[in-house]
């Protein structure tokens, strides 16, 4: 992108979508198969139509990402393998990834196919953002949650491209760490399935009553200050929306990124196609709070009138001349000959037949080539024959359409990326090294009762205090670190404690993101996975086992039988007792009465059905908050010892020491636990 200036990105759900983002001044669009998606319930596009869009893109100058963005098991790397290699033939200007598994497998296969990582690979530190450029990544689009000031930090260490959201829907959880729809009706955002729950009423004492709805971003006028904090493309949410929503959002970005005021009325407009009670800037600003809730009313859906959605359709009715081309007419051997060039390189020609008569004068013919309205082509150095040129203005018209049409083609045909077909290799069975072991996870000393000591490992958050750590240390058990998986400009901070905690002999970390696994990799810990990695298949397993992890918690989202049949080599554990994060957010749900609460005991959340679901914070919420399930998961009784597990894992969070005890009660006797619990997606999986 240097050089370019800010990139303009917008979303396609569909052929029209495609066109207004084109001909509303998109420099890129990004855009989804019919499979591996993170969008899967936009329209979309068939491999004919993905063909048929690249050409149409490209004969414009515009860019194409493709997304093949979601989590993978085993038996689907293969067809996403397959499907990228058809991508490449195209060939696409870029693939977004989210897969760890997949990523390994593209470098492989195809080292020159530019790969960004995509916004649901949780991106939102310079550590993760280091270690995505390491992994050969040429963009990075980073975490919704980050402000202006972090990003700017973010470019400060890294020469990887970075991508930003400019306008569209905020999701209420970092995206990457959201489960609240796959656990309360198996649709998995990882999986492009998302079902949308947060929008539904979850209420905090006095809040807004939709306390995980957050209003719709629209930095639009602020992409001069997106520059300076050195991103390059700014990305319009939104492949799920009409084209008039596109055409709009790419017509007010394109004159924002060209310096050009945008205009009231388009901003107006813009807001009555689509919005949630207006708009909120408070990430990208450090402005954070109730300012940034809102939901869909009633006049939000009625200001799309048709009048509006009329005017938008204005915006990509017509082509956009966008292509400069210039023009030499000339004579050759009795014929007149019109050579058209564009700025990369290009060259068309077409030839017509001296006409009898007088000539057309030179000037006439320079303008009656110029006009090329209706085209993708605005005229540029035009050269004719002083003499003039023996051609009728209509002659001369078809002569320009020829070549012009010859010009477009050449523009749509590229050379495809090289791809290596290597066949994926069947994962072997995983060797466990005997029973699993115990590794027990709590908020707090003051949780670990005394039954604790069956355990292996003990996971504490890495705030803990010095003296509390080396205390348990003397109990027996090996201690980990837990590190947070929101770093949001907080690494340096967290750096610090790392060091002084490696420094008292605390080693192992528990990491939960990509930038705490970075962080993890730098200072020369051991490092061990948890959830938030987001580990589906064997290859993920191998990728992240060559990057230095230790062993794994791979995802609640895969079903027993799909545990077992991981493969691999890297020792991997399940959670089969706990209260699941289902989300990671920035924007505490709590803070919507009062500010920080500074809450000493876990908040709730209260759903339309009266379920009420813990929110924790560490720090007063400078690592962000978690969303928990409303009841906790129980397996403990359902592992059969077939499932290749090395380890399990016990998750406690809103319990006391007593409760905590008869947890390992209830899993040495073999017997279910007290109270109400889930078995999670471990029978059923997600869609």
């Amino acid at each position: 992108m240097a050089g370019r200036g800010m990139e303009v990105l917008a979303p396609a759900g569909g052929w029209e979508a495609l066109e207004a983002a084109v001909r509303a001044g998109a420099d890129a669009v990004y855009l989804g198969g019919q499979a591996f998606g993170a969008r899967a319930n936009a329209k979309n596009f068939t491999r004919e139509e993905l063909a048929r869009a690249v050409e149409y893109c490209h004969q414009r100058g515009v860019r194409v990402h493709v997304t093949v963005n979601t989590l993978l098991k085993n038996a689907e790397l293969a067809p996403a393998l397959e499907f990228v290699e058809y991508l490449c033939t195209l060939p696409v200007d870029a693939v977004l990834v989210q897969d760890m598994g997949l990523l390994a497998l593209l470098r492989q296969r195809a080292p020159e196919l530019p790969l960004h990582a995509s916004t649901q690979m949780s991106l939102h530190s310079p550590a993760g953002v280091r270690l995505a450029e390491e992994l050969g990544m040429a963009r990075v689009v980073l975490a919704r949650e980050l402000s202006l000031k972090e990003i700017a930090a973010i470019r400060a260490g890294t020469e990887v491209e970075l991508e930003a959201f400019v306008h569209g829907a905020l999701c209420m959880s970092v995206s990457g760490q959201c489960l609240l729809s796959a656990a309360l009706g198996g649709r998995s955002g990882n999986r492009g399935q998302c079902a949308q729950p947060c929008r539904l009423a979850f209420a905090a004492p006095g809040g807004t009553g939709h306390d995980l709805s957050l209003k719709d971003l629209s930095f639009v006028e602020g992409l001069p200050r997106l520059a300076e904090a050195g991103v390059c493309s700014a990305k319009i949410e939104g492949r799920m929306k009409r084209p008039e929503y596109v055409a709009a959002a790419a017509a007010a970005c394109r004159l924002a990124a060209d310096g050009e005021p945008v205009p009231p009325g388009l901003m107006e407009q813009l807001e009555a196609v689509f919005s949630r009670s207006g708009f909120t800037d408070g990430y990208l600003t450090g402005c954070r709070g109730r300012e940034m809730f809102g939901t869909r009313r009633r006049e939000d859906v009625t200001a799309a009138t048709s009048k509006v959605l009329g005017q938008l359709r204005g915006l990509y009715r017509a082509e956009r001349q966008r292509v400069p081309v210039d023009m030499e007419l000339g004579l050759a051997g009795g014929e007149v000959l019109l050579a058209v060039r564009d700025r990369e390189g290009h060259q068309a020609s077409a030839r017509a037949g001296a006409a009898q008569g007088a000539p057309l004068a030179g000037e006439r013919a320079a303008v009656q080539l110029g006009k090329t309205g209706g085209t993708v082509f605005s005229p540029g150095h035009i050269q004719v024959p002083e003499q003039g040129v023996p051609l009728s203005v209509g002659e001369l018209n078809d002569l320009r359409r020829r070549a012009l049409s010859g010009l477009l083609a050449l523009r749509g045909n590229r050379k495809a990326i090289p791809f290596t077909p290597l066949p994926v290799e069947e994962p072997q069975a995983h060797a466990c090294t005997g029973e699993p072991f115990l590794r027990a996870c709590f908020r707090q000393a003051e949780q670990i009762p005394p039954q604790a000591q069956a355990c292996r490992e003990w996971v504490l958050p890495v705030e803990t205090s010095l003296q509390d750590l080396e205390a348990l240390g003397r109990r027996g058990p090996k201690i980990l670190l837990e590190l947070p998986r929101g770093l949001f400009g907080g690494e340096a901070c967290l750096r610090a404690r790392m060091e002084e905690r490696m420094k008292a002999g605390f080693q192992d970390f528990l990491c939960g993101s990509l930038g705490a696994f970075q962080l993890c990799r730098e200072l020369g810990g051991k490092a061990h996975g948890s959830f938030g990695l987001n580990i589906t298949n064997a290859a993920g397993l191998e990728a992240f086992a060559r990057l230095g992890l230790l062993s794994a918690e791979v995802s609640p989202e895969l079903s027993g039988r799909e545990i077992s049949g991981l493969g691999g080599t890297l020792p991997r554990g399940v959670a089969v007792y706990g209260r699941q994060p289902l989300m990671l957010t920035r924007n505490c749900p709590l803070a919507n009465a009062r500010g920080c609460l500074g809450c000493k005991e876990p908040g709730f959340l209260t759903d339309r059905k009266g379920m009420r679901f813990p929110v924790l914070c560490r720090e007063q919420g400078r690592w962000g908050a978690e969303l928990l399930n409303s009841v906790p998961v129980w397996l403990g009784d359902l592992l059969k010892g077939g499932e290749g597990l090395d380890f399990t894992v016990l998750r406690f969070s809103v319990e006391n020491s007593v409760e905590c005890g008869e947890i390992f009660q209830a899993l040495s006797k073999g017997v279910l636990p007290q109270g109400t619990y889930t078995r999670g997606l471990f029978r059923r999986g997600v869609e």
